[in-house]
Formats: C-alpha cells, structure tokens, sequence
C-alpha cells in the first residue's frame, strides 16, 4: 500500500540533499548575474524558453524582470519564446516543433541579448537548435539542465548542469537560481 508519509519524507529528502550542495553553482550563477545586467544595461533583453514545466518556469522567469521580483524598478527587457500559441502551433504544423524556438530566435534575439535554455536532460532538440542559432547571432547562451548536461552542455557559453537524475529536483534547482537571479538583478539594477 502507498504511503504518503514516507513519499513526503523521501521527497523532502532528495530536495534537501540537493539544496545542500547548491552552493558549488554560485560560481556559473554569479557569472550568470554579471551577464545579464551587461545585457540590460546595453540595451539587451533576457530570452527564455523551456517545454512542459521548464516553458511554465520561463514565463515565470520573464514575468519577474519585466513586472519586478522584489524592489520598485524600472521594467526589465525579457521575454518569454514559450507564450505565443499563433507562433508555436503555425511552425510545428508547417515546419517541425525542433526548430519552434530556432526560428523565434532567428527573428527576435540580437548580439546583445541572453538566450536562457531550459532543458533537465539536455537532449531537447528545440532547446539545442535554438541555443545553436542564438550562438550563430552572437548573443550569449545559457543551458539550465541536469543530469550529465547531456549535448546541450556543449553548446551553451554557459551550461548549469545540476547533478541530479531527478526532474522535479532539477527543476526546483533551476527555479532557486532563477530566482536568485531577480534578486541579484533587482538589487544591480537599483544601485
């Protein structure tokens, strides 16, 4: 018979067994920081985009620059790849859904912007290809993954790989620096 106790205690185990060696990811993470507020302050944006949860945790991700996270400041440029269902349903019906990102990156992403990919395996074609185009642009690519960073770790400038087989844990991961990640902007943008 299931036991919901020991589910919640096991869960709660691999989340804070994880979260107890975050603090090696504050490396990638400042770095990370230091990216995005050169991008804003040089008239950059932030682009997000993920599928199933990690395009939930990109819309939220997008929400907290543009609206604010924190602190009263000024909107932030970013945006969201995942949140245009025209967009997304036209190019997997008249294309393929592998390029559904490559091809918005093609028409909306410039040299100075971030292009954040989130992908807990690694081996999303669409997030792939689209972190390849936006490196083709010149702006700087990031892969939020996990597991062993999987082909995507090779091709983002700057893969988080969290060391975790677990997706629900990978993705709570992944909204920890997130968020620290609006924190760390709000506070240098209002410096």
């Amino acid at each position: 018979m299931f036991d919901l106790k020991k589910c919640y205690a096991d869960n709660l185990k691999q989340h804070l067994d994880l979260f107890n060696s975050m603090e090696k990811y504050l490396p990638v993470a400042e770095t990370l920081a230091t990216q995005c507020f050169d991008a804003l302050e040089k008239g950059g944006k932030i682009v997000f985009f993920g599928n199933g949860g990690s395009a939930a945790d990109s819309q939220h991700l997008a929400a907290e620059f543009v609206v604010r996270f924190k602190k009263e400041r000024r909107a932030l440029a970013s945006m969201a790849l995942t949140t245009d269902t025209s967009i997304l349903t036209a190019h997997a019906n008249d294309y393929h859904f592998d390029t559904v990102f490559a091809r918005q990156v093609e028409a909306l992403v410039k040299p100075q912007d971030v292009v954040i990919g989130l992908t807990t395996s690694g081996t999303s074609a669409n997030i792939n290809l689209a972190l390849e185009a936006a490196n083709e642009i010149g702006a700087y690519t990031v892969a939020f993954t996990g597991r062993d960073g999987g082909k995507v770790k090779d091709i983002a400038k700057l893969p988080i790989i969290i060391e975790n087989n677990i997706t629900a844990r990978i993705q709570e991961a992944h909204m920890f620096i997130g968020h620290w990640l609006c924190e760390a902007i709000d506070e240098l943008v209002t410096q």
